[in-house]
């Protein structure tokens, strides 16, 4: 069965996962229209969305902290500090006007006037330091863990929250304005915190407020007293429990019963698009990289040439053309994600670091680098001996199966003998994790934080023995001058100086290969505009799916 990519640093999570729930009522099966009040206000009656998460048997839980079981309505009803558009990476101001770092371990933020929660009650700088030291008393809540980073935050006035880092913190940035904001008026008269699911009428600054739920729909309705209400043209949102299979989905979406959606969908011209081109569309921005990791504590992948030499070994087009459908663009070696990161990119990087496949360029290098064929056309190790080895591939990821096929048939053309395995997915994340293996996918940033994009795959710290289970360093990168880029990227507190680590950093990449970005994977999101418009797309990419409230606040009435 093919699977949907999923990253580990990036936050894919999307439109048709990052759903609503509202009061323990329940909600009428999804009808022909809405109440007719919206249009005649200008707006749009109601959308359909996807799937909206809490598991096999989801009950309703908006506690924004309990990850593994709420219900997307989180993403509507709480807000944060800043809110991050995920496809270019750049912050805007959202609960908070502005930020300044008063010193290198010292941030604040104004926040944004007439802000009030959804049960008229006004939001202060009060909440915001409460919401920090309720995530510092209940370690549990603290999922973004933030307070390793921190010492204190302060609210010194009603507008002003002051944070206070143990070390430099820019590099924590994302971290600290990725917190939902809770009332402090409703939350410091839970006996646990922990345990609370915020079941009954959750009280947010968002534009949306809950108003049912039952296991198969949860609503969300608009809320007319948010602070930019003029910009939610929305009256409500239906999501839909998808728990009758991928087909019966994908038929859903044909038949236009989702406004939008973020499902894998094998030929998404001809099950969608071609039903209604007008209104039926898709855009599948690139989310991290998915690349050939080479077990570096074994020879010859510890050679830098020879490591240098595969780049362009592999036929990046036929991957994306057969194992991934058309649907992902090829990675640039930087590690960066372009064209969405590019202004990190060092200047005078050639076609923003992408690597085109040169059969012939590869068979010169190795041979130049030592790595000679015989008389039988096979590769020999610098010892006169045939190079044999094995990639590994999730047997089940029928996609990456087909990629790991067409790399074989590369790295076979160049005289190596390769073996083909297809372990299940744990044994598989298991010797990766403990090293065993030669050759295999790995996946890697992706996110909007760029020391946790390169420290995950390239730090020291994040590495281990082989036979011990490595963090995220599957590779066994081990390099003092990239911990000595990635600690100065982790104190830097001006763009130039993160620019400068991040250049630094995609030097290593290109340079030294520690590994061999392939292709991105896709954030898969369709959408209809029959009844909405705005939506973001490879035109105006404003936003990544699954940035939820700035999508929800550039929607319009279709013909408006």
């Amino acid at each position: 069965m093919k699977r949907p990519i999923i990253l580990r640093t990036a936050a894919v999570a999307v439109s048709a996962t990052l759903v609503l729930a509202g009061c323990t009522g329940t909600s009428g099966t999804n009808g022909s229209g809405g109440t007719g009040t919206g249009a005649a206000n200008g707006l749009i009656d109601y959308l359909d969305y996807g799937d909206f998460g809490g598991g096999t048997a989801p009950q309703a839980n908006y506690n924004p902290y309990l990850e593994a079981t709420r219900l997307g309505a989180v993403d509507y009803v709480f807000e944060k500090l800043m809110v991050y558009d995920n496809f270019s990476c750049t912050p805007k101001p959202w609960l908070a006007t502005e930020f300044s770092w008063t010193d290198p371990k010292t941030l604040t933020f104004k926040l944004r006037d007439g802000v009030q929660w959804n049960d008229g009650k006004p939001f202060t700088s009060k909440d915001v330091a409460f919401t920090f030291d309720l995530l510092k008393k209940h370690q549990p809540l603290d999922t973004k863990g933030v307070w390793r980073y921190l010492t204190s935050v302060e609210a010194p006035d009603a507008q002003t929250v002051t944070i206070k880092f143990k070390e430099p913190g820019a590099s924590t940035f994302t971290l600290v304005t990725d917190v939902f904001v809770v009332p402090e008026h409703v939350w410091s008269q839970q006996a646990d915190p922990v345990k609370f699911v915020n079941a009954q009428n959750p009280v947010g600054t968002g534009p949306m407020k809950v108003k049912n739920f039952n296991p198969n729909q949860l609503t969300i309705e608009r809320n007319p007293d948010y602070w930019q209400a003029d910009k939610v043209k929305v009256q409500e949102i239906r999501f839909h429990k998808a728990d009758s299979g991928g087909a019966v989905e994908q038929l859903k979406l044909s038949r236009g019963e989702y406004d939008t959606n973020a499902m894998f969908v094998p030929d998404i011209k001809k099950a969608f698009v071609d039903r209604d081109p007008e209104h039926n569309h898709y855009w599948y921005p690139p989310g991290g990289s998915i690349s050939v990791y080479l077990n570096l504590t074994k020879a010859p992948f510890d050679d830098v040439a020879f490591r240098k030499a595969l780049t362009t070994a592999f036929d990046r087009d036929q991957i994306i053309t057969k194992a991934q459908l058309g649907y992902v663009k090829a990675a640039s070696q930087s590690g960066l994600v372009v064209p969405g990161q590019e202004k990190w990119l060092p200047a005078g990087l050639k076609d923003q670091g992408r690597i085109s496949y040169d059969a012939a360029a590869t068979d010169a290098a190795l041979t130049a680098a030592g790595y000679k064929k015989d008389a039988q056309g096979k590769r020999l190790g610098k010892d006169g001996k045939p190079l044999s080895f094995t990639f590994k591939v999730p047997g089940s990821y029928t996609d990456w199966v087909s990629a790991a096929q067409i790399i074989v048939q590369n790295l076979k053309a160049q005289g190596f003998d390769v073996n083909l395995e297809t372990p299940n997915p744990p044994t598989y994340e298991s010797d990766r994790a403990i090293g065993r293996y030669d050759v295999l996918f790995g996946v890697h940033g992706g996110s909007c934080n760029m020391f946790r994009n390169f420290s995950e795959p390239l730090g020291s710290d994040q590495s281990a023995a082989i036979g011990q289970k490595a963090a995220s360093n599957f590779v066994r990168w081990n390099d003092p001058g990239t911990d000595k880029l990635l600690e100065e990227l982790r104190l830097a507190t001006t763009d130039e100086a993160q620019k400068t680590a991040v250049a630094g950093l995609t030097k290593v990449m290109v340079d030294q290969v520690p590994m061999i970005p392939l292709w991105y994977g896709a954030k898969w999101f369709q959408y209809q505009t029959d009844k909405a418009t705005g939506w973001p797309d490879e035109k105006n990419p404003y936003a990544a799916p699954g940035d939820n409230v700035l999508v929800l606040t550039n929607l319009k009435p279709a013909g408006s």
